[in-house]
């Protein structure tokens, strides 16, 4: 059986965005109502510029005291986040994530275009352990270069 991609393994394409001009408060609503954990912030062609995500509201924003409906989501948001291409293995993808630390990826097309976002929320048990075993034998591999 082949592995999954990660456009394959996300139940919709309809990506929550907001703009870098809207307040945090907004954006913190959108993705409430959504229930969603990230909005992708985009620029006016709809180019991804950014994104925001639970975690950006909790040490960017909460932490620091910020009035969330002053706040513009361009102050707080991660700039330029990692993404991948529709065709990414779902386990590669949660490597990716494992790696930096973070539990979404925005799917772009070869053109750039935002084509959907994976969560790990996405990602099969399975692609998980998959993904785990993969993070092992590099760090093995790099290890053994190393000497």
């Amino acid at each position: 059986m082949s592995e999954r991609t990660v456009y394959q393994s996300i139940p919709n394409e309809r990506v929550l965005s907001a703009f870098p001009q809207d307040s945090v408060y907004d954006a913190a609503c959108l993705m409430t109502q959504a229930n969603c954990g990230s909005v992708l912030i985009v620029g006016q062609a709809g180019e991804m510029l950014g994104i925001l995500t639970e975690r950006d509201l909790m040490t960017k924003v909460v932490a620091k005291a910020l009035d969330p409906q002053k706040t513009q989501v361009s102050e707080v948001m991660t700039k330029n986040p990692r993404f991948v291409s529709p065709d990414t293995s779902v386990s590669d993808a949660v490597l990716i994530m494992q790696e930096g630390g973070f539990r979404h990826l925005p799917i772009l097309s070869s053109t750039y275009k935002i084509i959907g976002m994976f969560s790990i929320r996405d990602a099969a048990p399975r692609e998980i352990s998959e993904a785990k075993s993969k993070a092992q034998y590099l760090d093995l591999l790099s290890e053994s270069v190393a000497y």
